[in-house]
């Protein structure tokens, strides 16, 4: 039973636990919600940094899940700037960083998030080594790809990834040279696989972005604390005045571990272990966001999935189960990208090695078309590249686990929504 005198705890004041809280209110509860975030800033929308924000086309204001007000207005107890480095399973409390102060729990939700992955390599100490993934890298990264812009600078890239493409095209906005290095063969190998990869360096391309595949950076060389250029395990050196670490993130899971939550290996991705209600081994501890790890029915395997709709819908069905609500979280993985004038969306998963053949629908040398990875004849994944309203037959697709016609699935003149049952 949850009653008023109840105490449930958030650590983490990112989409999925700002969402999380709203949603515990939302649903009648009205007990303590404490919200613990380690940034000054209020919890904030990622997407953004690398996209309209970075590019100056959208406020800073406006990444913020809710407006300051909301939280007293909804009494949400909100500690910003405050790190949480302990929790105690048995007392059922967790203890604040900076001061030791303890805070009980009756439900607790981990929503910490993850970090960005650093290089291992001489030089990443430099003043013009980055990393993409708070308000604050955001803020000072726009600045820098202003001023490369102005000054004909460079800037180098650590990883063909989303994080890494998305911030090409907005260097390549501003102006700024870019180049980008990937020791996979296209950029995105690891979601895309080649075949949709290449469209990606195609585009950068077009643009004025050089790609050196099969290559990783060794050293950052620079002079008087700046950087000067970036060199490769195959000698290469390149020019630089900048370098942007983009090799992917890992999740937060050190206070899970040290509280002994089962912990999921690293082939599943790591993160807590969860179940469909988002419950880690520890009844009374909930994990929702870049750091659950769950076990998919549709794909049969453990996920973790780091995007934007994962923390969107994660926190709300995490609040919903600390609640005692009936949950079965079982959202197909969804993230959508802007780079130029392409945008696009997928859903599903499957990365090299799970699928036997990819379909297009449409255009691909137009860049208007949907991509579908099949296996078997059944729908794994679906991309919709300037092409918009299909994610809910795709989605329906990727849940119905049947065999579809091939010629109809490629002919954009078939509608989705028939192939869908």
């Amino acid at each position: 039973m949850v009653d008023a005198d109840q105490t449930f705890v958030i650590v983490g004041g990112g989409l999925a636990g700002a969402k999380a809280a709203e949603t515990l209110r939302a649903e009648g509860f009205t007990g303590r919600v404490i919200l613990i975030c380690d940034e000054r800033d209020h919890p904030y929308e990622r997407p953004p940094l690398s996209k309209g924000f970075l590019l100056g086309k959208e406020e800073r204001d406006s990444v913020f899940v809710h407006e300051p007000a909301w939280y007293a207005r909804n009494d949400i107890e909100l500690h910003l700037g405050q790190t949480v480095d302990a929790l105690d399973r048995h007392a059922r409390t967790v203890r604040l960083g900076d001061d030791g102060t303890l805070i009980h729990y009756d439900k607790l939700l981990l929503a910490t998030g993850a970090e960005p992955r650093r290089l291992d390599i001489p030089g990443t100490d430099l003043a013009g080594v980055h990393h993409l993934r708070r308000l604050a890298h955001a803020e000072r990264l726009k600045g820098v790809l202003a001023s490369l812009g102005r000054d004909n600078g460079h800037l180098v890239i650590a990883g063909a990834g989303w994080i890494g493409l998305e911030v090409a095209a907005a260097a390549r906005e501003y102006g700024a040279e870019v180049t980008v290095v990937e020791p996979e063969p296209t950029p995105l190998y690891g979601v895309l696989g080649p075949e949709l990869g290449n469209l990606f360096a195609e585009l950068h391309r077009e643009h004025g972005v050089r790609f050196h595949f099969g290559a990783r950076l060794t050293e950052i060389v620079g002079q008087d604390g700046l950087v000067l250029a970036a060199r490769t395990d195959d000698g290469e050196e390149h020019p630089a005045h900048d370098v942007l670490a983009a090799i992917g993130a890992a999740p937060r899971t050190a206070l899970a571990e040290a509280a002994g939550l089962e912990i999921a290996d690293r082939a599943h991705g790591g993160g807590v272990v969860v179940d469909e209600r988002l419950c880690t081994s520890d009844p009374d501890i909930h994990a929702a966001g870049d750091i659950a790890s769950f076990r998919h029915p549709l794909f049969g395997t453990r996920l973790r999935v780091e995007h934007w709709a994962n923390a969107l819908n994660g926190g709300p069905a995490a609040a919903r189960a600390m609640l005692g609500r009936e949950v079965t979280f079982d959202r197909v993985p969804y993230f959508f990208s802007d780079q130029y004038d392409l945008g696009m969306e997928y859903s599903g998963w499957a990365p090299p090695g799970s699928y036997d053949e990819v379909v297009i629908r449409g255009d691909a040398g137009k860049r208007t078309f949907v991509a579908f990875w099949l296996t078997e004849g059944r729908v794994l994944a679906g991309m919709n590249v300037n092409v918009w309203d299909v994610t809910d037959p795709i989605q329906r697709l990727i849940r119905a686990r049947t065999v579809v016609d091939q010629e109809a699935l490629a002919d954009p003149g078939v509608p989705l929504e028939s192939l869908a049952p």
